[in-house]
């Protein structure tokens, strides 16, 4: 009788899957960067730490994950709908194919439980997600490069400052709208997780935006950016640029053409697309305020 591989498809998958701690930040550092992906521990720590991550330990390779997602919550606004962000579901390269991303995404969506799923598929993952049952509602598309701003850049009726404690009320409300959830979690985490984070008022005092940058690995990325109107959103996303010690990344809203056009007159490029999905139910809140997420693992 022959003895099983230790590495057999059959074991894999009998594995169990197992709650993540930050313990684990070496291990999923490792296994993004297994896949081409970067290691983005900043990002990691977040997720860990505002949502619950999972992930099977590999059978031959103490201390090592063959495969990993998280969950982060959109918990309900009064009278709405509680959702659950999926995101980084990834497997080892040496155990694709398998079954494994199967099992962890419908381990994800059995975790989620009365609430609707939602996560940001790359061309690669979309057949699978679509076979569980996700249907696509939206596009995003990864722009990278050294922004080079403009004199009419802050075109805007609209004052861009540094965020303090006293504009988080405001900046709750306004994500909620744009929203249509309780981001409370992960909007508290900003100030500390970002390097700089901006509102826009009107003259009046009213809130008009907000928006932050973060260090991602070499990268700035530059979400997320909510807004009243684009004049609004080109004045947040300008001062954060100006302020990024290198080249940026700005994950754009394919509803959002003209700010693509804009982005890309002041030196961004790519072209690599993720598909928006849903599960079981319609994207919430108001998406012409939502310019760009917090990250693609985030919404």
């Amino acid at each position: 009788m022959t003895t099983p591989s230790p590495t057999s498809s059959s074991d894999v998958l009998r594995r169990p899957v197992r709650r993540l701690t930050l313990d684990d930040l070496a291990a999923c550092g490792d296994l993004a960067a297994s896949r081409g992906w970067g290691r983005e521990t900043h990002k990691w720590r977040l997720l860990l730490t505002a949502g619950r991550g999972f992930g099977v330990d590999a059978p031959d390779e103490p201390g090592a994950l063959v495969g990993a997602f998280v969950l982060t919550p959109y918990d309900a606004l009064p009278g709405g709908q509680a959702y659950t962000c999926v995101s980084m579901v990834l497997v080892a390269e040496r155990f694709a194919r398998r079954g494994l991303g199967r099992r962890l995404t419908r381990h994800a969506l059995a975790e989620s439980g009365d609430r609707p799923a939602f996560l940001s598929a790359t061309p690669h993952g979309r057949p699978l997600y679509e076979e569980l049952g996700f249907r696509a509602v939206g596009t995003s598309c990864m722009l990278r490069g050294d922004f080079t701003p403009r004199d009419d850049d802050t075109g805007t009726p609209a004052t861009v400052r540094t965020a303090g404690a006293g504009d988080l009320p405001d900046v709750r409300a306004l994500d909620a709208r744009a929203f249509g959830a309780d981001r409370t979690g992960l909007l508290a985490r900003l100030p500390a997780f970002a390097d700089r984070f901006v509102t826009a008022r009107h003259a009046s005092g009213a809130p008009a935006g907000f928006a932050a940058s973060w260090q991602n690995d070499a990268t700035t990325v530059l979400g997320p950016v909510v807004a009243e109107d684009l004049p609004t959103a080109r004045a947040l996303v300008s001062d954060l640029a100006r302020h990024a010690p290198g080249p940026v990344r700005f994950d754009l809203d394919g509803r959002h053409h003209a700010m693509g056009e804009w982005l890309r007159d002041r030196g961004l490029a790519g072209d690599f697309t993720c598909t928006l999905m849903v599960h079981t139910a319609d994207i919430p809140g108001d998406i012409t305020l939502r310019f760009a997420p917090y990250s693609v693992a985030l919404g």
